[in-house]
């Protein structure tokens, strides 16, 4: 516990400190020793493997990693993640882990109410985003499809799945995974925004249905990965009515601002959607994972789809409520209780606290666009609408090029160098990519309260110092 404060918690925290202390995967192995021999090791000498553990490993809590959709340490979650993997509880049962059960109760209820589906739903926390966005699409296709899941997908027709360009690549795997198929999920255009066009879904569902496709559900992201951007909700919600479809939202990254009152209007017209797929642990900073599936049937769609009534766990003689026993509704038998982690959060801090630190981030993001078109050799890609800030650097040997297929592929390379050398030194982690054909460029995520206006200054200053030799 001393070396997990001291070095995990404190160090990892420290901006004085490193972000990763780098090395490559050859030399690593050298340095931890990795191979499993037939003998156990001293205290003292498992002692250091702990320490050499957190010492080589990316440091996400830092206030200079801006890598991921979610960074900064939350120490009520963390104190619930100890509390947790000390009893080593399984959220299947009541009588295995009644408080967790109970707890897990009365976060969904409270995210449901959030989303404002005032008559209620149900829910389930599990391991990530991804699967959250694979129940939306096995609850779809269940709803219209009962049959399926005796019978199989050769009882099914061509199931279509829609979704825009700048979606989750979840959506993907998991019409792979349901045997759905890859080729089946269509493509909506987004505008230069990164949001679904509404016309061009529509018109697309139109052409599927003249094909002999079947579309059962939409999927709408709130807050896509790269740009941030949210799909218009209210008007594809239209479109799902009209045409009978499952509309889900990917809010993983997104559903923070429901918590705020200045940029909810973000997600305006959640409460008409069918399922929500949200993630406290990334704007929220709950330990992973902590990912809520939402959905606002009552009817125990959850458990009807996916329940196999194993008889050695839930036994219908029990002598408790048994609709207590949530583990049928799950694709998963042993599940953590990782509700707790949010819950414990909440109760310390309150709804409020958890407002500002979506305000706080976005405020950071904003203060970070502004910098840079204050600052020579930066240049945004769009302003942003949420915390994820993308940008070109361009070193003093670009800038008097003009903007051309010379610039363009001078420019790509530029990030790449960038990013490495930042790994290299350990100062910070921002991360790049290009879109659309356009040349690579940084995508900066602001999320943790810790990070300062000093900590976006710097960002700027040390991409400059990296790069204005290129």
């Amino acid at each position: 516990m001393t070396i997990i404060l001291e070095d995990a918690v404190k160090k990892a925290t420290d901006v004085k400190q490193k972000v990763c202390e780098w090395h490559s995967p050859e030399e690593l192995k050298e340095l931890l020793d990795l191979e499993l021999r037939d003998c156990g090791e001293s205290e003292a000498r498992i002692l250091e493997r702990c320490r050499d553990a957190i010492r080589y490993s990316v440091k996400t809590t830092h206030p200079h990693f801006f890598n991921q959709l979610y960074a900064g340490l939350e120490p009520y979650s963390l104190v619930a993640s100890f509390i947790t993997d000390s009893l080593k509880p399984s959220l299947y049962t009541y009588e295995v882990s009644p408080v967790f059960t109970l707890m897990e109760n009365a976060v969904l209820k409270k995210l449901i109410e959030i989303v404002g589906w005032e008559e209620g739903g149900d829910g389930l926390f599990n391991a990530g985003g991804s699967m959250s966005n694979m129940y939306a699409m096995n609850l779809a296709r269940y709803r219209q499809f009962p049959e399926i899941k005796e019978l199989g997908n050769s009882v099914a027709p061509q199931l279509a799945v829609f979704t825009s360009q700048e979606c989750h690549y979840s959506i993907s795997k998991a019409a792979a995974l349901m045997g759905i198929g890859t080729k089946n999920v269509f493509v909506v255009p987004s505008d230069k925004r990164g949001k679904m066009i509404p016309s061009a879904l529509e018109e697309q569902i139109n052409s599927v249905k003249s094909e002999g496709g079947v579309p059962f559900i939409v999927n709408a992201t709130a807050g896509t990965t790269v740009l941030g951007a949210f799909d218009p909700i209210d008007e594809i919600a239209d479109i799902c009515e009209k045409y009978k479809l499952w509309l889900h939202v990917d809010a993983c990254w997104g559903g923070a601002v429901l918590l705020s009152n200045k940029h909810k209007l973000l997600m305006k017209g959640i409460h008409r959607v069918d399922s929500v797929a949200w993630n406290p642990h990334k704007m929220l900073m709950a330990c992973l994972q902590c990912s809520a599936f939402l959905v606002k049937d009552k009817t125990r769609l959850l458990q009807r789809c996916h329940s196999a009534r194993a008889s050695y766990l839930f036994q219908q003689d029990k002598f408790y409520d048994l609709s207590y026993d949530t583990g049928d509704k799950s694709v998963q038998c042993s599940r953590k209780p990782d509700a707790f982690k949010f819950w414990l959060m909440w109760k310390a801090l309150g709804p409020s606290e958890l407002e500002q630190r979506v305000d706080r981030a976005l405020a950071m993001a904003r203060y970070l666009a502004d910098e840079i078109t204050k600052r020579e050799g930066f240049r945004l890609l769009m302003e942003p609408e949420y915390a994820n800030v993308c940008f070109w650097y361009i070193p003093p040997s670009l800038r008097d090029l003009p903007d051309g297929p010379e610039f363009q592929e001078k420019l790509h390379n530029v990030a790449p160098v960038v990013k490495e050398r930042m790994m290299k030194k350990g100062s910070m982690m921002v991360g790049y990519q290009p879109h659309r054909g356009q040349a690579n460029f940084f995508r900066m995520v602001v999320i943790s309260p810790q990070v300062s206006r000093q900590d976006m200054d710097f960002v700027l200053d040390e991409i400059h110092r990296l790069g204005k030799d290129l």
